[in-house]
């Protein structure tokens, strides 16, 4: 498999957006065990592998989480290729995950778990669209 190509570019993110369909999977099951900070955690990186599957068709990758999500909001969401309340919801995923991961104190309610897996959820969604229509174009 070649990567600089459109058909390298949408194997790779086909295949980062299965992984974030997996870790999607894993926060459902965490959630219906109420082990919820676990499925925070899975709910996060669903919404991050979602997000670099996006991020695969022109090959960009970075060495930190809060420099992937600053560049897909502005490359992503402030140009409109995502809805901007989405922008806000990964914003609020990436700290209730930080938050149940390193926080001894934060109690995450699941209520609050269920509103990242639905972030996860219409993300994934979205990202398959955004996948089809960019690789449809080429």
């Amino acid at each position: 498999m070649q990567l600089d190509d459109v058909g390298g570019a949408k194997e790779l993110a086909i295949h980062r957006l299965q992984v974030a369909k997996e870790d999607l999977e894993s926060a459902k099951r965490n959630l219906k065990d109420n082990d919820y900070r676990t499925a925070n955690n899975r709910a996060y990186y669903s919404i991050y592998h979602a997000i670099c599957a996006c991020m695969a068709l022109k090959f960009e990758a970075y060495k930190s989480h809060s420099q992937t999500l600053g560049a897909f909001n502005r490359d992503y969401v402030h140009s409109g290729a995502f809805p901007k309340e989405i922008g806000k919801r990964i914003s609020k995923a990436q700290e209730v995950r930080h938050e149940s991961d390193y926080n001894d104190f934060y109690i995450v309610s699941n209520d609050e778990t269920k509103e990242q897996i639905k972030t996860a959820e219409e993300l994934i969604k979205l990202a398959e669209i955004f996948i089809d229509k960019s690789t449809d174009e080429h």
